[in-house]
């Protein structure tokens, strides 16, 4: 049929988003369902979902938009948000995101399709930034170790405490201190974190803290209201009875003031924000984290540190903490899984971009500002309430109602929850407009004063603002690469430089199992960086963020009927906050009728390493259930250990698909045997992608999900991170929502405390899940599930004569991923299932995640953005690696001296005068003719993690050390 022969309906769909999105074409499919035997999509759905299960009737998000009408739609809803100057701090600022960092980055899907950088050796760019991240917090802290980031800084100080009462001598006491000037979202969430673990929480004047019988404290420096004063003697008096001190502090102050670790404090954490990212209406925000290298085992979250490949080269990776949710289950550290990595990479960039003569501008242009408002407001008589800051006065005020009023008039916004006082907190982006626009507000028209003059006075006076004895002395960002990339050429190039060491979506297929590595639209990346939603404070009047309330209601609506839940949560900024927060939910709950004593948590042995995580940070015990030869959960075992706990049953965790690919049979009855014990049921949302449109958590029966936006609902990984993690509740759970201390949340529970420092999270990278839905419409979220789960049985049956597939379900189907077991091969052979996760990189290849759930295999899920012609690669490439191990396994091939066990292959490799290998350096570097049309490099040769944690070091190594003998 010609195109002049459609209608106009039919010519509209073909330039429907949905066939952007997916990546196998009619044709293809057709080609792969003959392939797996099967007649069409539904036939296929038919023999594997199981009948009880599957939706009886669509799920209604409406019909799919094209990409035009999509944004235009958003836009006109963005264009609701009014854009006010903030001026409200509280650790969040506005700030200038350099237009090379903003281009070649944030906007870079080199930067944000990237995967966590569990493959090293293809992942050496990012890693770099997050080192350069790390640095950058150890110069600004002054302590000796610090993280790859976390999620935001009320997280982090939830997280500082949990490390205080691991590591202080004072095991008897089970009170933490928080200081009265702390901000109060984290005071919120600390609170939250608390209640769980059975702490108490003591408030008061900073200078009390050494008055109570305490593990550890929480100060705040300079404290929310801006005051800038010495902590050093709380600090010690805490110490002196064996107490852990953390300080929460700003990045950009530190610039200027002594460091904590100066001061003595053991733990400083806080927000990156400033340093180059929106504020976002809350995030997200990398969190920094730093401590003292004794307590580096007890850190929260990821570490990386330099290690060295086989070729004695410098080698960056993921230290002591990697994956250790999986590893320790329930003896983790914390349940984080997602960093922030996008954002720390952001962060990490602009402090080699302005490096620290430039930070020392900006930082020294923000504090002579705030020395010109207060110096014209005290010469007029006006009250401030510290005679010491930063960049942040609170000014005392008879009437305050009419203050705000006139800034809100001007289009400003100021701090107004501090009784007889306003707030004000400037920025790098204050100019000299703005402080006389603050004079007028604050004075009324005709005051007299000029920028200019007041700007001569300070000048003459000097600046007494921030106290001598806490004036900063110690050196910043000394290393070389913070000295040498100021100029726009040089900083393009350096990011470039990196960027081309990773592998990322746009290069090739990452076919991870439980990651969802899946296309992060173009039209779906874009609203991100508009001012609309951008430059918007989390803590602005709700009445000037009404675009962002219709896109997020909007959002849940259709959250909610996709999941065939009651209510949603936004709160939650990654999916393991959403676990915790969905835990936190249901003991609330139970608390509510009485049954506070329902303490235990059924968790299958196959589950995700965060389920147990998360299940001890609300202090639940945690016992495993059996999965049976098949890798189904145990019914009986199940039906056995529910009995066994009988009324202290909480809850159960369960994937579905399970963890292992398979749509378990039993679900509905493993809900109905929680229920009967009067337990609840929380299915993990991480394999959501093979339920949007053909089930759903609360058709099955379960309670409460949180949902991995940034695996099933298109928002990238960014390297690591962002992620958002929102739960989605039946109505009995409603009420159990987290709310927020600072900005009510309607929808939320009344009294129910903050689990992330904003009150809707992550809210600037909602618009990638909104615009993803708007554009699929509700067929094409179904047409997408069907296609993950084509492709899944697809590169099952095509590798299926090449290697075990290890579970299948109903009919010998897998769900959206697939498990090929390598443990025959490497008995057989000696070949591990690192050495064809690593020889994958010389194919171009991302390897699928390895040894998770079951050790020696591989878990892969194509997703349903990959094209026939990718997966016929990968399963080309997989293929030619089961003949290589065959050669080993016949003796052709040497244990060692086979380009197995030396991958991957780098160029050093390739162009080594030396090479004494028995294979050629065609078989290493290209070992099918497809590889040649698209190389990817890996930049480093296998690196030796024995010997990065033998011999830590988490911050940046000398330039020299990188120039090969």
């Amino acid at each position: 049929m010609s195109n002049s022969s459609l209608t106009l309906a039919q010519l509209e769909q073909k330039n429907a988003f949905t066939r952007r999105h997916i990546g196998p074409g009619e044709e293809e499919i057709q080609a792969m369902l003959a392939t797996v035997g099967a007649d069409s999509l539904d036939d296929l759905m038919a023999q594997t979902v199981p009948a009880a299960i599957q939706l009886d009737k669509p799920i209604e998000v409406g019909e799919g938009e094209t990409e035009v009408d999509a944004l235009a739609a958003l836009k006109a809803v963005a264009g609701k948000n009014k854009i006010n100057r903030s001026f409200i701090g509280m650790g969040y600022y506005d700030t200038h995101v350099p237009n090379v960092i903003l281009r070649n980055v944030l906007e870079n899907p080199g930067w944000y399709t990237a995967y966590t950088p569990y493959q090293p050796e293809i992942a050496q760019g990012r890693l770099e930034a997050i080192l350069n991240f790390q640095q950058v917090t150890i110069d600004l802290t002054g302590l000796e170790l610090a993280s790859a980031s976390l999620l935001d800084e009320a997280t982090a100080a939830a997280e500082a405490m949990t490390l205080a009462k691991r590591v202080s001598k004072n095991k008897k006491s089970s009170l933490f201190f928080v200081a009265d000037d702390v901000h109060p979202q984290t005071l919120d969430v600390v609170q939250t974190r608390a209640e769980m673990f059975g702490f108490g929480i003591v408030t008061g004047p900073a200078e009390q803290a050494a008055d109570h019988d305490v593990f550890g404290a929480l100060l705040q420096y300079p404290t929310s209201t801006g005051e800038v004063k010495d902590i050093s003697a709380v600090i010690a008096a805490v110490q002196a009875k064996k107490g852990i001190v953390a300080v929460a502090a700003d990045l950009m102050s530190l610039v200027m003031l002594k460091s904590p670790g100066e001061l003595g404090a053991d733990v400083a954490l806080g927000s990156a924000q400033r340093f180059g990212v929106p504020m976002g209406y809350g995030g997200p925000h990398a969190a920094f984290f730093a401590t003292r290298d004794s307590y580096k085992r007890s850190l929260p979250g990821r570490i990386i540190g330099v290690s060295k490949d086989t070729r004695g080269r410098p080698a960056l990776r993921m230290a002591l903490q990697t994956r250790e949710q999986h590893i320790r289950r329930e003896k983790a550290n914390s349940n984080i899984c997602t960093a922030q990595v996008l954002l720390a990479n952001m962060a990490s960039f602009y402090a080699v971009y302005h490096g620290p003569k430039g930070l020392k501008t900006i930082a020294n242009r923000i504090h002579r500002f705030a020395d010109i408002l207060a110096t014209g407001l005290k010469q007029k008589g006006v009250d401030l309430k510290h005679n010491t800051w930063f960049d942040t006065l609170t000014v005392l005020t008879d009437n305050k109602a009419d203050v705000l009023e006139n800034a809100y008039a001007k289009g400003m916004n100021l701090r107004a929850d501090i009784d007889g006082a306003v707030g004000i907190s400037l920025d790098e982006t204050t100019n000299r407009k703005d402080i006389q626009a603050l004079f007028d507000v604050l004075l009324g028209e005709g005051h007299g004063l000029s920028v200019e003059t007041l700007d001569a006075e300070v000048t003459t006076q000097g600046s007494q603002s921030i106290p001598a004895e806490l004036v900063r002395t110690s050196d910043i960002l000394t290393h070389e690469v913070f000295n040498q990339y100021h100029s726009e050429t040089e900083m393009l190039r350096y990011i470039k430089s990196l960027e081309d060491k990773d592998l990322a979506l746009n290069h090739s297929m990452i076919s991870l199992g439980s990651c969802t590595m899946k296309l992060n639209a173009t039209a779906e990346m874009i609203p991100v960086t508009w001012a609309e939603f951008g430059q918007i404070h989390p803590f602005a009047p709700v009445d000037q963020a009404q675009g962002y309330q219709e896109m997020i209601g909007e959002l849940s609506d259709w959250l909610i009927n996709i999941t065939g839940y009651d209510a949603l949560s936004m709160q939650p900024n990654s999916g393991a906050q959403g676990e915790y927060a969905g835990l936190l939910a249901i003991q609330r709950y139970h608390e509510s009728r009485g049954e506070g004593h329902r303490n235990v948590c059924l968790i299958p042995s196959s589950a995700h390493g965060t389920n147990p995580a998360s299940a001890q940070m609300v202090s639940l015990k945690v016992v495993v259930v059996a999965c049976d030869k098949n890798g189904n959960v145990d019914v009986e075992d199940f039906r056995k250990k529910a009995a066994e706990v009988g009324n202290n049953l909480a809850c159960a965790m369960i994937t579905y698909p399970s963890t292992h690919g398979v749509y378990e049979e039993t679900i509905r009855e493993l809900c109905d045997i929680v229920h009967e014990h009067g337990g609840q049921v929380y299915l993990d949302g991480a394999n959501m992608n093979a339920q949007v449109g053909v089930t759903s958590p609360g058709f099955i029966g379960s309670d409460v999900s949180h949902l991995n936006l940034h695996k099933t609902f298109c928002i990238p990984h960014g390297g690591g991170g962002p992620g958002m993690g929102p739960i989605g509740v039946k109505s009995h759970l409603a009420p159990f929502l987290p709310n927020h201390k600072v900005v009510n949340v309607e929808t939320a529970g009344d009294n129910c405390g903050a689990v992330s420092a904003a009150p809707w999270g992550s809210a600037s990278i909602l618009p990638i899940s909104y615009m993803y839905i708007k554009m699929m419409g509700s067929a094409g979220l179904r047409k997408a599930t069907e296609v993950a789960i084509l492709n899944a049985n697809y590169v099952a049956k095509s590798l299926e004569g090449h290697y075990p597939v290890l579970y299948k379900g109903r009919n010998g189907r897998v769900a959206h991923e697939c498990i090929i077991d390598l443990r025959p091969l490497k008995e057989a052979s000696g070949v591990t299932e690192m050495d064809i996760a690593k020889r994958l990189n010389d194919y171009g290849f991302h390897a699928p995640t390895m040894s998770f759930p079951v050790a020696g295999t591989l878990m892969i899920e194509p997703t349903e953005s990959e094209a026939k012609y990718e997966l016929d690669r990968f399963v080309e490439a997989m293929i030619s690696i089961r003949e290589e191990i065959g050669k080993v396994e016949s003796g052709e091939w040497d244990a060692t001296d086979n380009p197995l066990h030396n991958a991957p292959h780098t160029l050093a490799d390739i162009c080594d005068n030396d090479w004494n290998r028995s294979y050629d350096r065609q078989v290493a570097a290209y070992p099918v003719p497809s590889v040649a049309r698209n190389k990817f490099w890996p930049s480093v040769n296998r690196i030796d993690d024995v010997y990065g944690d033998r011999n830590l070091m988490c911050s940046c190594p000398a330039i020299e050390s990188y120039v090969e003998e």
